[in-house]
This record gives C-alpha cells, structure tokens and sequence, in this order.
C-alpha cells in the first residue's frame, strides 16, 4: 500500500475516539477489521471499547499452548461479562508434535534460533492465518512498552503480514491503560499484580523487578530485541 494511501484513512480517523475511528475503518474495510488480543491491560482496553460499543471488529486470539492459567482465567471472564465469542488459532498439531519429539519442552532456552522456531511455531504461523483476508489488523501496541516501539506509527502497512496495523493506543501511558481498565471495571490477569506488565508463555515471561524495561519479563534469558515476530515481520 502506498504512504499517500495510508495517509488518506489516516486523515479519515484522525482526531476521534478510539470506538468512533474503529467504527469508521469498519465502514471503509467492512467485514474485514481484526483485533488480536492476548488479554493483557491494552488488549483489555480495546476489547472493552469494541464489546462495549458492538464494533463488527472479528477479535481472536493466539493460543499458543504454553498460556498462563491465569490468561484463560481472564480469557473467560472477558467472554462472559460481554457475551462475545472469540476466535482461537492454534498451531498446527504435526509442528507442535514435532518439535517438542526433537528438541523437547524447553528447546527455546537453547538458542535465540531455536527460542525463535518454537515462536513461529506457536505464534506466527497461526496469526499469517488469522490475519487472511483482511484489511486492517488492530493491536494494543504502545511507543513506551519498549525502545523497539518508540519508531511505531499510528497507521502502517505491515510487509510481513500484508495488512494495514492500526495502533490505536500508540501515545497511551501505562496509567491511562490502567485508569481506564479501572474505571470500567474490565477484567485484568491477576499477574499483573505480581509484577508481569508484559504476559506470554509462561516459560518464556517473568515478573518484572523495580527499575527494570516493562520487556524484561519477557525471554530474560536473551540480550535480544525482545520481539517474536509478530510486529516486526515475519
């Protein structure tokens, strides 16, 4: 897609809350405007702001297998305070099996190599299929969640994935999230009280200590740019 196309549903959107910029896309990409949620405090946001208003936004979510009981804990309050039902993409079975048959349960401690297979695996590969055919892909993406995404723009075309990213909460500060989340009572994983800002598998995040990047839970083990691939290409 060209910047000067970009630019133009920019300018479309351009100054309105969240709900009414979403509903806007959705006139122009109708029955084609995605949200992936992972539950965490800014999915939470948008998914409130999309269940709250009835957006035909299709949300679905990744289920990579290695999830926090406490991420299906708020998986199902989500769905029963707002009576909406969400789509689940998992990896595919023979890929799953095989890996865990060659390089075992914790083949991602091995190597950034290995850590970056076992997230294709269980991530990318089932988000290239969630996101076909579609036009617009809606994340909680923040520019402060970490130094990779200070350069993230409100609108952008993903190459990797093929579709327009629409980042929605990309100038919000943790507070503004969580005031919000508050405020409207929306349901948060318990982990986030335990010191986990940023949620994922659960052999691969940890509690964050004081002082420390909000990304740091996230493959500790590694000096790495702290993504799997989701957002920054496959």
């Amino acid at each position: 897609m060209e910047k000067h196309q970009i630019s133009t549903i920019e300018k479309s959107i351009e100054g309105l809350p969240i709900q009414e910029a979403i509903a806007a896309l959705c006139d122009s990409f109708a029955g084609r405007v995605v949200f992936s949620t992972s539950f965490g405090q800014e999915d939470q946001v948008l998914s409130h702001l999309i269940f709250s208003h009835k957006l035909p936004v299709r949300v679905f979510t990744l289920d990579t297998g290695r999830l926090f009981e406490e991420t299906y804990d708020v998986f199902a309050k989500t769905i029963d305070r707002y009576q909406v039902k969400i789509d689940v993409y998992y990896p595919a079975q023979s890929e799953v099996e095989t890996l865990m048959r060659v390089q075992g349960p914790h083949s991602m401690y091995q190597s950034i190599s290995q850590r970056k297979e076992c997230c294709h695996i269980r991530k990318i590969e089932p988000l290239t299929r969630a996101l076909a055919n579609t036009d617009i892909w809606i994340t909680g993406l923040r520019a402060g969640q970490s130094a990779n995404r200070q350069e993230l723009e409100l609108l952008s075309f993903d190459e990797g994935f093929g579709v327009l990213k629409y980042n929605p909460l990309l100038n919000w500060s943790l507070e503004e999230v969580q005031a919000h989340l508050d405020e409207h009572t929306v349901p948060q994983n318990k982990l986030h009280q335990q010191g986990f800002v940023s949620i994922g598998c659960a052999p691969c995040t940890r509690a964050i200590q004081p002082g420390e990047d909000i990304r740091a839970g996230r493959w500790w083990w590694e000096e790495s740019r702290k993504e799997c691939g989701l957002h920054i290409g496959k």
